[in-house]
Protein backbone atom coordinates (compact mmCIF):
# COMPACT_ATOMS: atom_id res chain seq x y z
CA UNK A 1 0.00 0.00 0.00
CA UNK A 2 1.33 3.77 -0.51
CA UNK A 3 -0.06 6.45 1.21
CA UNK A 4 0.29 10.28 0.50
CA UNK A 5 -0.58 12.83 3.54
CA UNK A 6 -1.00 16.03 2.44
CA UNK A 7 -1.43 18.91 4.89
CA UNK A 8 -3.17 21.76 3.13
CA UNK A 9 -2.00 25.31 3.07
CA UNK A 10 -2.92 28.37 0.66
CA UNK A 11 1.18 29.73 0.02
CA UNK A 12 2.51 25.99 1.38
CA UNK A 13 0.47 22.55 0.75
CA UNK A 14 2.80 19.74 1.96
CA UNK A 15 2.98 16.22 0.97
CA UNK A 16 4.59 12.87 2.32
CA UNK A 17 4.23 9.81 0.28
CA UNK A 18 4.93 6.29 2.39
CA UNK A 19 4.87 2.63 1.32
CA UNK A 20 3.70 0.39 3.90
CA UNK A 21 4.14 -3.31 3.70
CA UNK A 22 2.54 -5.03 7.14
CA UNK A 23 4.41 -3.03 10.24
CA UNK A 24 6.86 -1.66 7.97
CA UNK A 25 6.82 1.98 6.76
CA UNK A 26 9.13 3.31 4.62
CA UNK A 27 9.86 7.14 2.85
CA UNK A 28 9.02 7.62 -0.54
CA UNK A 29 9.31 11.10 -1.44
CA UNK A 30 8.27 14.31 0.52
CA UNK A 31 8.13 17.97 -0.30
CA UNK A 32 6.00 21.11 -0.78
CA UNK A 33 3.95 22.52 -3.33
CA UNK A 34 3.70 26.20 -3.74
CA UNK A 35 0.70 28.49 -4.27
CA UNK A 36 1.47 31.13 -6.77
CA UNK A 37 -0.16 34.35 -7.71
CA UNK A 38 -2.29 36.92 -5.51
CA UNK A 39 -5.31 36.32 -6.18
CA UNK A 40 -6.83 32.86 -4.37
CA UNK A 41 -8.21 31.78 -7.81
CA UNK A 42 -4.45 31.38 -8.98
CA UNK A 43 -3.30 30.02 -6.06
CA UNK A 44 -5.68 27.29 -5.63
CA UNK A 45 -4.82 26.22 -9.20
CA UNK A 46 -1.44 26.10 -9.02
CA UNK A 47 -1.97 24.09 -5.67
CA UNK A 48 -3.81 21.10 -7.86
CA UNK A 49 -1.90 21.52 -10.81
CA UNK A 50 1.07 20.68 -8.27
CA UNK A 51 -0.40 18.21 -6.30
CA UNK A 52 -1.92 16.42 -9.10
CA UNK A 53 1.55 16.30 -10.42
CA UNK A 54 2.63 14.89 -7.10
CA UNK A 55 0.16 11.90 -7.48
CA UNK A 56 0.75 10.76 -11.10
CA UNK A 57 4.41 10.59 -9.96
CA UNK A 58 4.39 8.77 -6.78
CA UNK A 59 1.18 6.51 -7.69
CA UNK A 60 -0.37 6.53 -4.43
CA UNK A 61 -3.13 3.73 -3.17
CA UNK A 62 -4.55 5.88 -0.57
CA UNK A 63 -4.61 9.40 0.51
CA UNK A 64 -4.99 11.15 3.81
CA UNK A 65 -5.74 14.97 4.74
CA UNK A 66 -4.92 17.02 7.66
CA UNK A 67 -8.51 18.30 8.81
CA UNK A 68 -8.53 22.32 9.15
CA UNK A 69 -7.89 23.85 12.54
CA UNK A 70 -10.29 26.52 13.32
CA UNK A 71 -8.81 29.92 14.63
CA UNK A 72 -10.27 33.17 15.52
CA UNK A 73 -9.32 34.48 11.83
CA UNK A 74 -13.09 33.60 10.13
CA UNK A 75 -11.93 34.29 6.99
CA UNK A 76 -8.30 33.06 6.85
CA UNK A 77 -10.32 29.74 8.43
CA UNK A 78 -12.18 29.84 5.17
CA UNK A 79 -8.79 30.63 2.43
CA UNK A 80 -7.58 27.70 4.38
CA UNK A 81 -10.61 25.71 3.78
CA UNK A 82 -10.64 26.27 0.09
CA UNK A 83 -7.11 24.65 0.29
CA UNK A 84 -8.22 22.15 1.80
CA UNK A 85 -10.81 21.01 -0.97
CA UNK A 86 -8.16 20.75 -3.25
CA UNK A 87 -6.12 18.59 -1.05
CA UNK A 88 -9.41 16.34 -1.34
CA UNK A 89 -10.33 16.72 -4.58
CA UNK A 90 -7.09 16.12 -5.93
CA UNK A 91 -6.85 12.36 -4.69
CA UNK A 92 -10.45 12.04 -5.21
CA UNK A 93 -9.99 13.02 -8.84
CA UNK A 94 -7.67 10.43 -8.74
CA UNK A 95 -9.55 7.80 -7.78
CA UNK A 96 -7.87 7.18 -4.39
CA UNK A 97 -9.76 6.70 -0.85
CA UNK A 98 -9.19 9.61 0.86
CA UNK A 99 -9.20 9.27 5.12
CA UNK A 100 -9.20 12.81 7.03
CA UNK A 101 -7.57 13.55 10.05
CA UNK A 102 -7.41 16.24 12.91
CA UNK A 103 -3.85 17.64 13.47
CA UNK A 104 -4.59 16.37 17.51
CA UNK A 105 -5.44 12.59 16.04
CA UNK A 106 -2.07 12.93 13.32
CA UNK A 107 0.12 14.14 16.64
CA UNK A 108 -1.22 11.58 19.03
CA UNK A 109 -0.81 8.90 16.40
CA UNK A 110 2.99 9.75 16.04
CA UNK A 111 4.39 11.63 18.81
CA UNK A 112 1.69 10.43 21.27
CA UNK A 113 0.87 13.78 22.18
CA UNK A 114 -1.93 15.49 20.88
CA UNK A 115 -0.57 19.18 21.56
CA UNK A 116 2.95 18.08 20.52
CA UNK A 117 4.80 21.05 18.66
CA UNK A 118 6.06 21.15 14.94
CA UNK A 119 9.53 20.62 16.17
CA UNK A 120 8.47 17.24 18.07
CA UNK A 121 6.91 15.87 14.94
CA UNK A 122 9.58 16.49 12.79
CA UNK A 123 12.05 14.69 14.93
CA UNK A 124 9.59 11.71 15.23
CA UNK A 125 9.31 11.72 11.35
CA UNK A 126 13.25 11.52 11.78
CA UNK A 127 13.15 8.99 13.75
CA UNK A 128 10.86 6.69 11.74
CA UNK A 129 13.06 7.76 8.39
CA UNK A 130 16.73 8.09 9.47
CA UNK A 131 18.79 10.19 7.27
CA UNK A 132 15.74 11.59 5.04
CA UNK A 133 16.00 15.27 4.20
CA UNK A 134 12.41 17.00 4.61
CA UNK A 135 11.75 19.56 2.48
CA UNK A 136 10.39 21.28 5.54
CA UNK A 137 8.01 21.65 8.35
CA UNK A 138 4.86 21.19 5.88
CA UNK A 139 6.14 18.37 4.48
CA UNK A 140 7.18 16.47 7.91
CA UNK A 141 3.34 17.44 8.80
CA UNK A 142 2.02 15.55 5.56
CA UNK A 143 4.73 12.75 6.61
CA UNK A 144 2.88 12.35 9.67
CA UNK A 145 -0.78 12.42 8.28
CA UNK A 146 0.70 9.37 6.02
CA UNK A 147 1.93 7.59 9.23
CA UNK A 148 -1.31 8.22 10.87
CA UNK A 149 -3.57 7.10 8.05
CA UNK A 150 -1.32 3.84 7.70
CA UNK A 151 -2.34 2.85 11.77
CA UNK A 152 -5.62 3.91 10.85
CA UNK A 153 -5.63 1.16 7.94
CA UNK A 154 -3.92 -1.28 9.74
CA UNK A 155 -6.38 -1.02 12.66
CA UNK A 156 -9.25 -1.18 10.68
CA UNK A 157 -7.68 -4.23 8.58
CA UNK A 158 -7.19 -6.42 11.73
CA UNK A 159 -10.58 -5.88 13.01
CA UNK A 160 -12.36 -6.90 9.80
CA UNK A 161 -10.24 -10.18 10.22
CA UNK A 162 -11.27 -10.15 13.81
CA UNK A 163 -14.84 -9.63 12.82
CA UNK A 164 -14.81 -12.45 9.78
CA UNK A 165 -12.73 -14.99 11.98
CA UNK A 166 -15.95 -14.92 14.47
CA UNK A 167 -18.53 -14.25 12.06
CA UNK A 168 -17.11 -17.78 10.44
CA UNK A 169 -17.51 -19.63 13.68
Amino acid sequence: MRVIGIDPGLRSTGWGVIDVSGARIAHVANGTCRGAGEALAERLLTLHDALSKVIAAHAPTHAAVEATFVNRDGAGTLKLGQARGVALLVPAQAGLPVGEYAPNAVKKALVGVGHADKRQVAHMIGLHFPGVSLAGADAADALAVAICHAHHLQSAGRLSAALARAAAK
